[in-house]
């Protein structure tokens, strides 16, 4: 309410400040304190501790791990009918061993990720652990009724599904590269609505069932959580993370800089170099504009 009177004081002469737009207390799935005001830590040893919330009270914590360094901030969050702890702790890097190997990542939707070297992830079976349990729950939801409770149920339990293997991929690039060169991609504007065109009742834009389509899967996909697992990973074990534009890296031939066609999703087509994989394309154009070079593993 304050932003909407804020925004009727700074009106332009006939700009229209908008309404206060309603907000579900769906919306509201965390609440941080500062350690020492508002919320405390107590370890209680092994993998338990207790964590003190102003007007919640004292809640015990299973730990994912001890707690290493002084404790800054404490957040309570839910994640659909889970409740989680974040700490947030001042503690020393503890740095892994170098690996000699620098990458460029690509990720998509096809596959979920392709590193420069021609590693990939497949998507949406990421691991083989994942396979068969994601894709019964897949199944389980698209046959549930929509908006049904056992459709919600359905989602709540896939939803637990993708946070873990974009946890394990992560922490396996961390673990075997130096540095990751990663697109800097802002998922938010890809997943936009198309704009919609001059019709008749009932019309539909050109590609929009599509478009629909397409977001789906890159929400799906996790690209934004992967990102950000990724690089507090990366900072802890004292890894890089670089961040480039993503403009063109899959058209752009990685070997000549020649703008390429793409006949087919997975494909595209230098007119001097001839075909490439589009994702291992992409992936090497990421490493090059990371400083990585190629990211191609040495030729045996």
């Amino acid at each position: 309410m304050a932003a909407f009177f804020d925004r009727v004081k700074t009106a332009r002469p006939g700009e229209k400040p908008g309404y206060p737009r309603f907000k579900s207390h769906h919306r509201f799935t965390q609440v941080g304190f500062v350690a020492g005001d508002g919320a405390k830590w107590e370890p209680a040893g092994g993998r338990w501790a207790y964590a003190s919330f102003q007007a919640v009270g004292r809640v015990k914590v299973k730990q994912h791990r001890a707690i290493r360094g002084t404790v800054k901030t404490l957040q309570l969050k839910r994640e659909h009918r889970r409740w989680y702890v974040i700490v947030v702790a001042d503690a020393a890097e503890e740095p892994l061993p170098g690996t000699g190997r620098e990458v460029g990542v690509d990720v998509g939707v096809a596959r979920f990720l392709t590193t420069s070297d021609g590693q990939t992830v497949g998507n949406p079976r990421f691991l083989d652990t994942a396979q068969e349990t994601i894709a019964d729950l897949q199944r389980r939801k698209e046959r549930a009724k929509r908006g049904s409770g056992n459709r919600k149920r359905m989602r709540r339990v896939l939803a637990r599904e993708w946070p873990k293997v974009h946890h394990k991929t992560a922490r396996k690039l961390v673990d075997t590269c130096d540095a990751i060169g990663l697109e800097d991609l802002r998922v938010a504007n890809m997943t936009r609505r198309p704009e919609p065109k001059p019709g008749g009742e009932g019309w539909l834009p050109n590609g929009a069932a599509a478009k629909a389509g397409l977001n789906r899967s890159i929400l799906e996909a996790g690209w934004g959580q992967f990102t950000r697992i990724l690089a507090d990973k990366a900072e802890s074990a004292g890894r890089r993370v670089i961040l480039v534009n993503p403009a063109y890296t899959s058209i752009d031939c990685h070997v000549c800089g020649a703008r390429c066609t793409r006949p087919r999703q997975g494909t595209v087509v230098c007119p001097r170099c001839g075909c490439w994989d589009a994702d291992l394309n992409g992936a090497c154009n990421v490493a090059t504009r990371a400083g990585l070079g190629s990211g191609q593993a040495p030729a045996a």
